[in-house]
């Protein structure tokens, strides 16, 4: 098994070579559709054992195994003009009477791209892929792990980062919000996959029949905006079983007018980790009421999983700092949460989560809707003894959250966590404290002395030295600039 690693690791190799792949997201987006290829065709072989009259959605020469299993096969030039004027215009052009996999297969395609510029340097990759057996247990198995370090990388792909949060954090999110099989899922901003697959890995340890499995291959539905996640979560869901991962539309969520989404397509569950720091294009706010109204998108799409939650729905998503303690149209958004949801606990993460690909400070909000909050639980979660920080090769495990569950406890019939104890770490506020503090929901821990501003009579002088400072800095570059045009044109200016 060893073996997949050294492939997946010469395959990244080949591609470095290539002008065309210059960067961890280019390298993933090819890999991401031919991966999906080479999956889909073993797949199909499975089918055809299994089924006396199957039949492959696509065309003959466009399977995987018509064009890229021969060794010796077409290659240079020939390869890339098979690809880049055959393979992925007829997959992008696919029709098939409408089925899911035809439609599954065309939507994956739809903006998928060819950057490698050297048919040669293809066919050494396309030759190390077919060493892998998607139909053999363990190259599966050995193979998922590869992806998801893959899948990992794109933190620090640039923008890219946004679609992949990190495996701890997905489950243990869909631990705590504790999914049970025959309820329905949705996770609105998808990305690469990982609660999805957080849910499919948690409801298998319940599954007793095949139809227990039936229902889990059908029960999540997602959405993802971005071309790239969107074809590397389809692989992912190939990889982790399910058979064709229709259920996960490449679209924007929010383009849908908030009063669209109607009573039957509520869910019992969303854990989500929508884009935080980004905004919205022109136009989008005003399919949302106007109280609620703005261009950031955390803020819209905790209004839309409001929405969308069946009475005695169960949430649990990632946001930002800025969502707690931001005013106007957030405080809005807060007191509406509060109102028709109880926002039971609030995770406070330290920095470094998601990092490199931003530092800013992250929670996860775990509510439920159909009754009001009384009071909100907060645990701060700290680094792992002796760690300062996370990095590329310390990232937040699972493992860490032991504490967390450990203390969770289970809800009363009324939603509240009334057998929870305060520690440390631990802390509640009442609803009219957060009332009285206009909704403000970052706070710190009460327990720790170390945190905190300071007092108003240590601040202020250091503000106004501060301040003077300031004003000394502008004033000598303001003279230093007079003295350089001067010395420029020989005139004041």
């Amino acid at each position: 098994m060893s073996n997949v690693s050294n492939l997946v690791k010469s395959i990244q190799d080949i591609m470095r070579k290539d002008a065309g792949t210059y960067g961890d997201a280019q390298r993933l987006e090819q890999l991401g559709w031919m991966f999906f290829l080479k999956i889909f065709d073993d797949r199909e072989k499975e089918m055809a054992l299994l089924r006396d009259h199957y039949r492959s959605p696509l065309p003959a020469h466009l399977r995987w195994s018509a064009w890229a299993t021969d060794a010796e096969g077409i290659t240079g030039d020939a390869l890339l003009d098979f690809v880049n004027n055959t393979l992925l215009p007829k997959l992008k052009a696919l029709t098939g009477g409408g089925d899911k996999i035809t439609t599954l297969i065309r939507t994956a395609f739809d903006d998928a791209n060819n950057y490698m510029k050297n048919g040669t340097l293809m066919r050494q990759v396309i030759n190390k892929i077919n060493g892998i057996d998607f139909n053999a247990t363990g190259d599966r198995h050995m193979f998922g792990d590869i992806y998801e370090k893959l899948l990992k990388d794109l933190q620090s792909a640039g923008n890219a980062g946004e679609f992949y949060t990190p495996r701890a954090v997905t489950d243990f999110i869909i631990d705590q919000i504790d999914p049970r099989i025959g309820e329905s899922f949705l996770d609105p901003a998808t990305g690469t996959g990982g609660f999805v697959t957080s849910l499919i890995r948690h409801l298998r340890t319940q599954a007793k029949t095949q139809a227990d499995e039936q229902l889990i291959q059908e029960c999540f539905a997602g959405v993802e905006k971005k071309h790239l996640p969107h074809i590397l979560c389809l692989t992912n869901l190939l990889l982790h079983g399910i058979d064709v991962p229709s259920n996960i539309r490449h679209d924007n969520t929010l383009a849908r007018p908030l009063r669209d989404w109607s009573p039957r397509e509520r869910v019992d569950i969303v854990a989500t980790n929508p884009p935080f720091g980004g905004m919205e294009e022109d136009g989008i706010e005003s399919n949302y009421p106007a109280e609620f109204r703005t261009r950031e998108t955390a803020d819209l799409f905790l209004v839309l999983i409001m929405k969308i939650l069946k009475p005695g729905g169960r949430a649990g998503l990632v946001l930002p700092d800025g969502t707690l303690f931001g005013e106007g149209v957030k405080t809005r958004i807060k007191e509406a949460l509060l109102t028709e949801c109880n926002l039971h606990t609030i995770v406070r993460l330290p920095n470094g989560v998601f990092a490199p690909y931003t530092s800013i400070r992250t929670n996860l909000l775990f509510f439920t809707k159909g009754t009001p909050t009384n009071e909100i639980w907060y645990y701060e979660h700290p680094y792992p003894p002796g760690a300062k920080s996370y990095n590329k090769g310390k990232p937040i495990s699972l493992a860490e959250f032991d504490a967390e569950k450990a203390w969770w406890g289970k809800p009363d019939k009324h939603g509240h966590y009334s057998k929870r104890e305060e520690n440390e770490r631990a802390w509640r506020v009442s609803i009219d404290q957060i009332k009285a503090g206009n909704f403000n929901l970052d706070l710190k821990n009460p327990h720790n002395s170390d945190e905190g501003p300071g007092d108003v009579e240590h601040l202020l002088p250091e503000y106004e030295k501060l301040l003077a400072q300031i004003a000394a800095t502008r004033a000598a570059l303001k003279q230093e600039l007079h003295h350089a045009l001067t010395a420029t044109t020989g005139t004041p200016k």
